[in-house]
Parts: structure tokens; C-alpha cells; sequence
């Protein structure tokens, strides 16, 4: 028996054709962005890996196991060779991002849940549009506002914190003698924790609004208190997202440049001592970029090629970690 397709059929035959087309060319769009951005980064760097290559050869393996760098020598032979060592920058940038994470990440996280699962609904709107405007803020205005203000007005605070640690063997050498200007590792993750903490509220906030009201409401009804429901049913589920809102912190703090590098000291160091002067890698970069040519030149773009390099891992590693979180999650399901 012979089938006819009726005309009313026709239409709804041809849109279905038209959603699968659509379908199809969204995807490959998608594909196309996602292809286009990795080949941009792949050549982002090529190409710093290309222009830092002198300084590469020059230095060797000593350019990342080196803390020693002497970038200018006005004889050009006397004891004050070029020295191109950056364990001392990696070594500042990866404290100023731990303190400010330090400091950052349990606030945030504290005014997300409290916005979100606490707060009456007339204050969250002021207090979302505070944040926000928190984060609009440029980084020069907390780097000068850090010169001018919070460096002046640490130098008392870490000297009390000093004297009050000075006979604990541990605490005393991560607290030690401050600088007499302020301009301390310290005080770089300070302004960078202020810096960072509305970004990771306003993501850390979204991600806590996605968990589903019945989760919330089965934790009240089997007797939960309003914490061991927080505990129980809105962490677990947003652990991901503020893991991916704490490394887009992280991304941030360790980026900073104008900030960090008006109130981190500029002195190239690796000590434990946090109210010691320090540098960071982007600053360095930003600091002698205007006066540098050839070789010294090269070495900066290698600082850059680095930081590149150590953001990757990071985001690599936090991938990993929400990857493992969630199988064990599903495996105790």
C-alpha cells in the first residue's frame, strides 16, 4: 500500500530539514571558535618563544634556576655582566597570587553565600551593584591608591605583627623585618586581593544561584540547619564553577601589572619573608620594557613566555581537579 505525503505534512518535513541544517552549521561554528582560538594562542606563542630565543641561548637552563638579574653593564666588560635569572620573579608572582588567593577566596565566597542564601532580597541588589562597580574600578587607582595609602599606613601593622611573632621559629621568618616604605610582597597581595575579590563574588554568586531549590528544600526536610545545608547540598554542587571563578582570579592576580608593580618593591629576591620588597613578572616586564633593546629585550618577552607557561598550567591543573572531583562525586551517587 502506497504512502502519500500529504501538503500539510509538507512544511513541517522542510522545517525539520531547516533545524537539522541550523543544528549543523551552529556546531560548526562552534568548532571554527574554538579551533580559531587555540591556533591564535599556538601563535601568540610561537612567536614570543621566537623573539625571547636570544635570550634563551645566552642564559640557557640558568635563565629559570637564576634569582641574579643584571640587565645593564656600562662598561660591558667589567664584573657586572648581563644576567638574565627569573626564579626570582617567578618565585614573587607566585606569592603575591597566594596571598591574595589567601585572602580573597574565603571573603568572596563568604559574600556570595551570604547574598545568595542569606540576605534579604532589598539588599542584594545594592550590594551586587557595589560589587560590581568594585570590579570596574582600574588597576591604577589601586596601585596609586596603594603608594599613597595603604603602604604608609602598613608599615606600623606589619611591625607589631613582627614584634608579636619574633620568637616563633617559623612565623618569624615568614613575618619578618619590614621594609620602612611599605612596598612589600605582602602589601602587593593585599591591593591584588581587593582587586580580585569581585570577580570571583560575581561568578562564585551565579554559580550558587544555579542550585536547584529542591536540592535546598530535601536538606531543610530531612532537618538540616541552614550551614549543614550549605555544606551538604550547595558546595558540592558548585564545585566546579568556583573552582573555574577561582583560577579566573588567579589568572588575574597573577597578570597584574600596574599595581603590583607600584607597591611590590622592585627588588629581585626570593625570601620568605613576606614584608620584604619583591617583583613580579609582569611588572618587571612593565618597568623595563621602555629601556630595554637586544638581548635584554628578548628576556623580557621570555618573562612573558613564562607567565604564559604558568597560567596554562594552572588551568590545566584546576581542569584536573574538578575532573576527579566530579567522577568521585558521580561514584558515590
Amino acid at each position: 500500500m502506497t504512502q502519500t505525503v500529504t501538503p500539510s505534512e509538507k512544511p513541517s518535513l522542510h522545517s525539520q530539514g531547516r533545524e537539522l541544517f541550523g543544528d549543523r552549521l551552529f556546531r560548526y561554528l562552534c568548532l571554527g571558535a574554538g579551533v580559531a582560538v587555540l591556533a591564535v594562542l599556538a601563535l601568540i606563542l610561537f612567536s614570543t618563544i621566537q623573539q625571547s630565543l636570544p635570550a634563551f641561548s645566552a642564559s640557557g637552563i640558568k635563565f629559570f634556576t637564576d634569582s641574579h638579574w643584571i640587565a645593564n653593564d656600562p662598561d660591558g666588560d667589567g664584573p657586572l655582566q648581563p644576567r638574565f635569572g627569573a626564579l626570582a620573579f617567578i618565585y614573587g608572582s607566585l606569592i603575591v597570587a597566594t596571598v591574595a588567593l589567601v585572602i580573597a577566596v574565603p571573603v568572596a565566597i563568604g559574600i556570595s553565600l551570604f547574598l545568595t542564601q542569606v540576605a534579604p532580597k532589598r539588599l542584594r541588589g545594592p550590594a551586587v551593584m557595589v560589587m560590581d562597580l568594585l570590579a570596574a574600578v582600574p588597576s591604577v587607582v589601586f596601585g596609586l591608591w596603594g603608594v599613597l595609602v595603604a603602604c604608609p599606613a602598613l608599615v606600623g601593622v606589619y611591625t607589631g605583627l613582627h614584634h608579636a611573632v619574633k620568637d616563633i621559629p617559623v612565623l618569624k621568618s615568614i613575618f619578618g623585618p619590614p621594609v620602612s616604605s611599605g612596598h612589600a610582597l605582602m602589601t602587593a597581595g593585599l591591593i591584588v586581593a581587593i582587586m580580585i575579590i569581585p570577580i570571583i563574588t560575581s561568578l562564585a554568586r551565579e554559580v550558587f544561584m544555579t542550585v536547584p531549590d529542591a536540592d535546598k528544600q530535601a536538606a531543610y526536610a530531612l532537618g538540616a540547619t541552614r550551614w549543614e545545608m550549605i555544606k551538604g547540598a550547595v558546595l558540592p554542587h558548585s564545585f566546579g564553577g568556583l573552582v573555574g571563578a577561582v583560577m579566573l582570579g588567579l589568572g588575574r592576580a597573577l597578570g597584574e601589572t600596574i599595581a603590583v608593580a607600584l607597591v611590590i618593591g622592585s627588588t629581585a629576591q626570593i625570601t620568605a619573608n613576606l614584608f620584604a620588597s619583591g617583583d613580579a613578572l609582569p611588572a618587571v616586564i612593565a618597568n623595563q620594557w621602555g629601556e630595554s633593546s637586544g638581548t635584554h629585550r628578548a628576556a623580557l618577552v621570555g618573562l612573558g613566555v613564562v607567565l604564559f607557561v604558568i597560567t596554562v598550567l594552572i588551568n590545566l591543573t584546576a581542569r584536573y581537579i574538578v575532573r576527579r572531583a566530579e567522577l568521585r562525586m558521580r561514584g558515590a551517587s
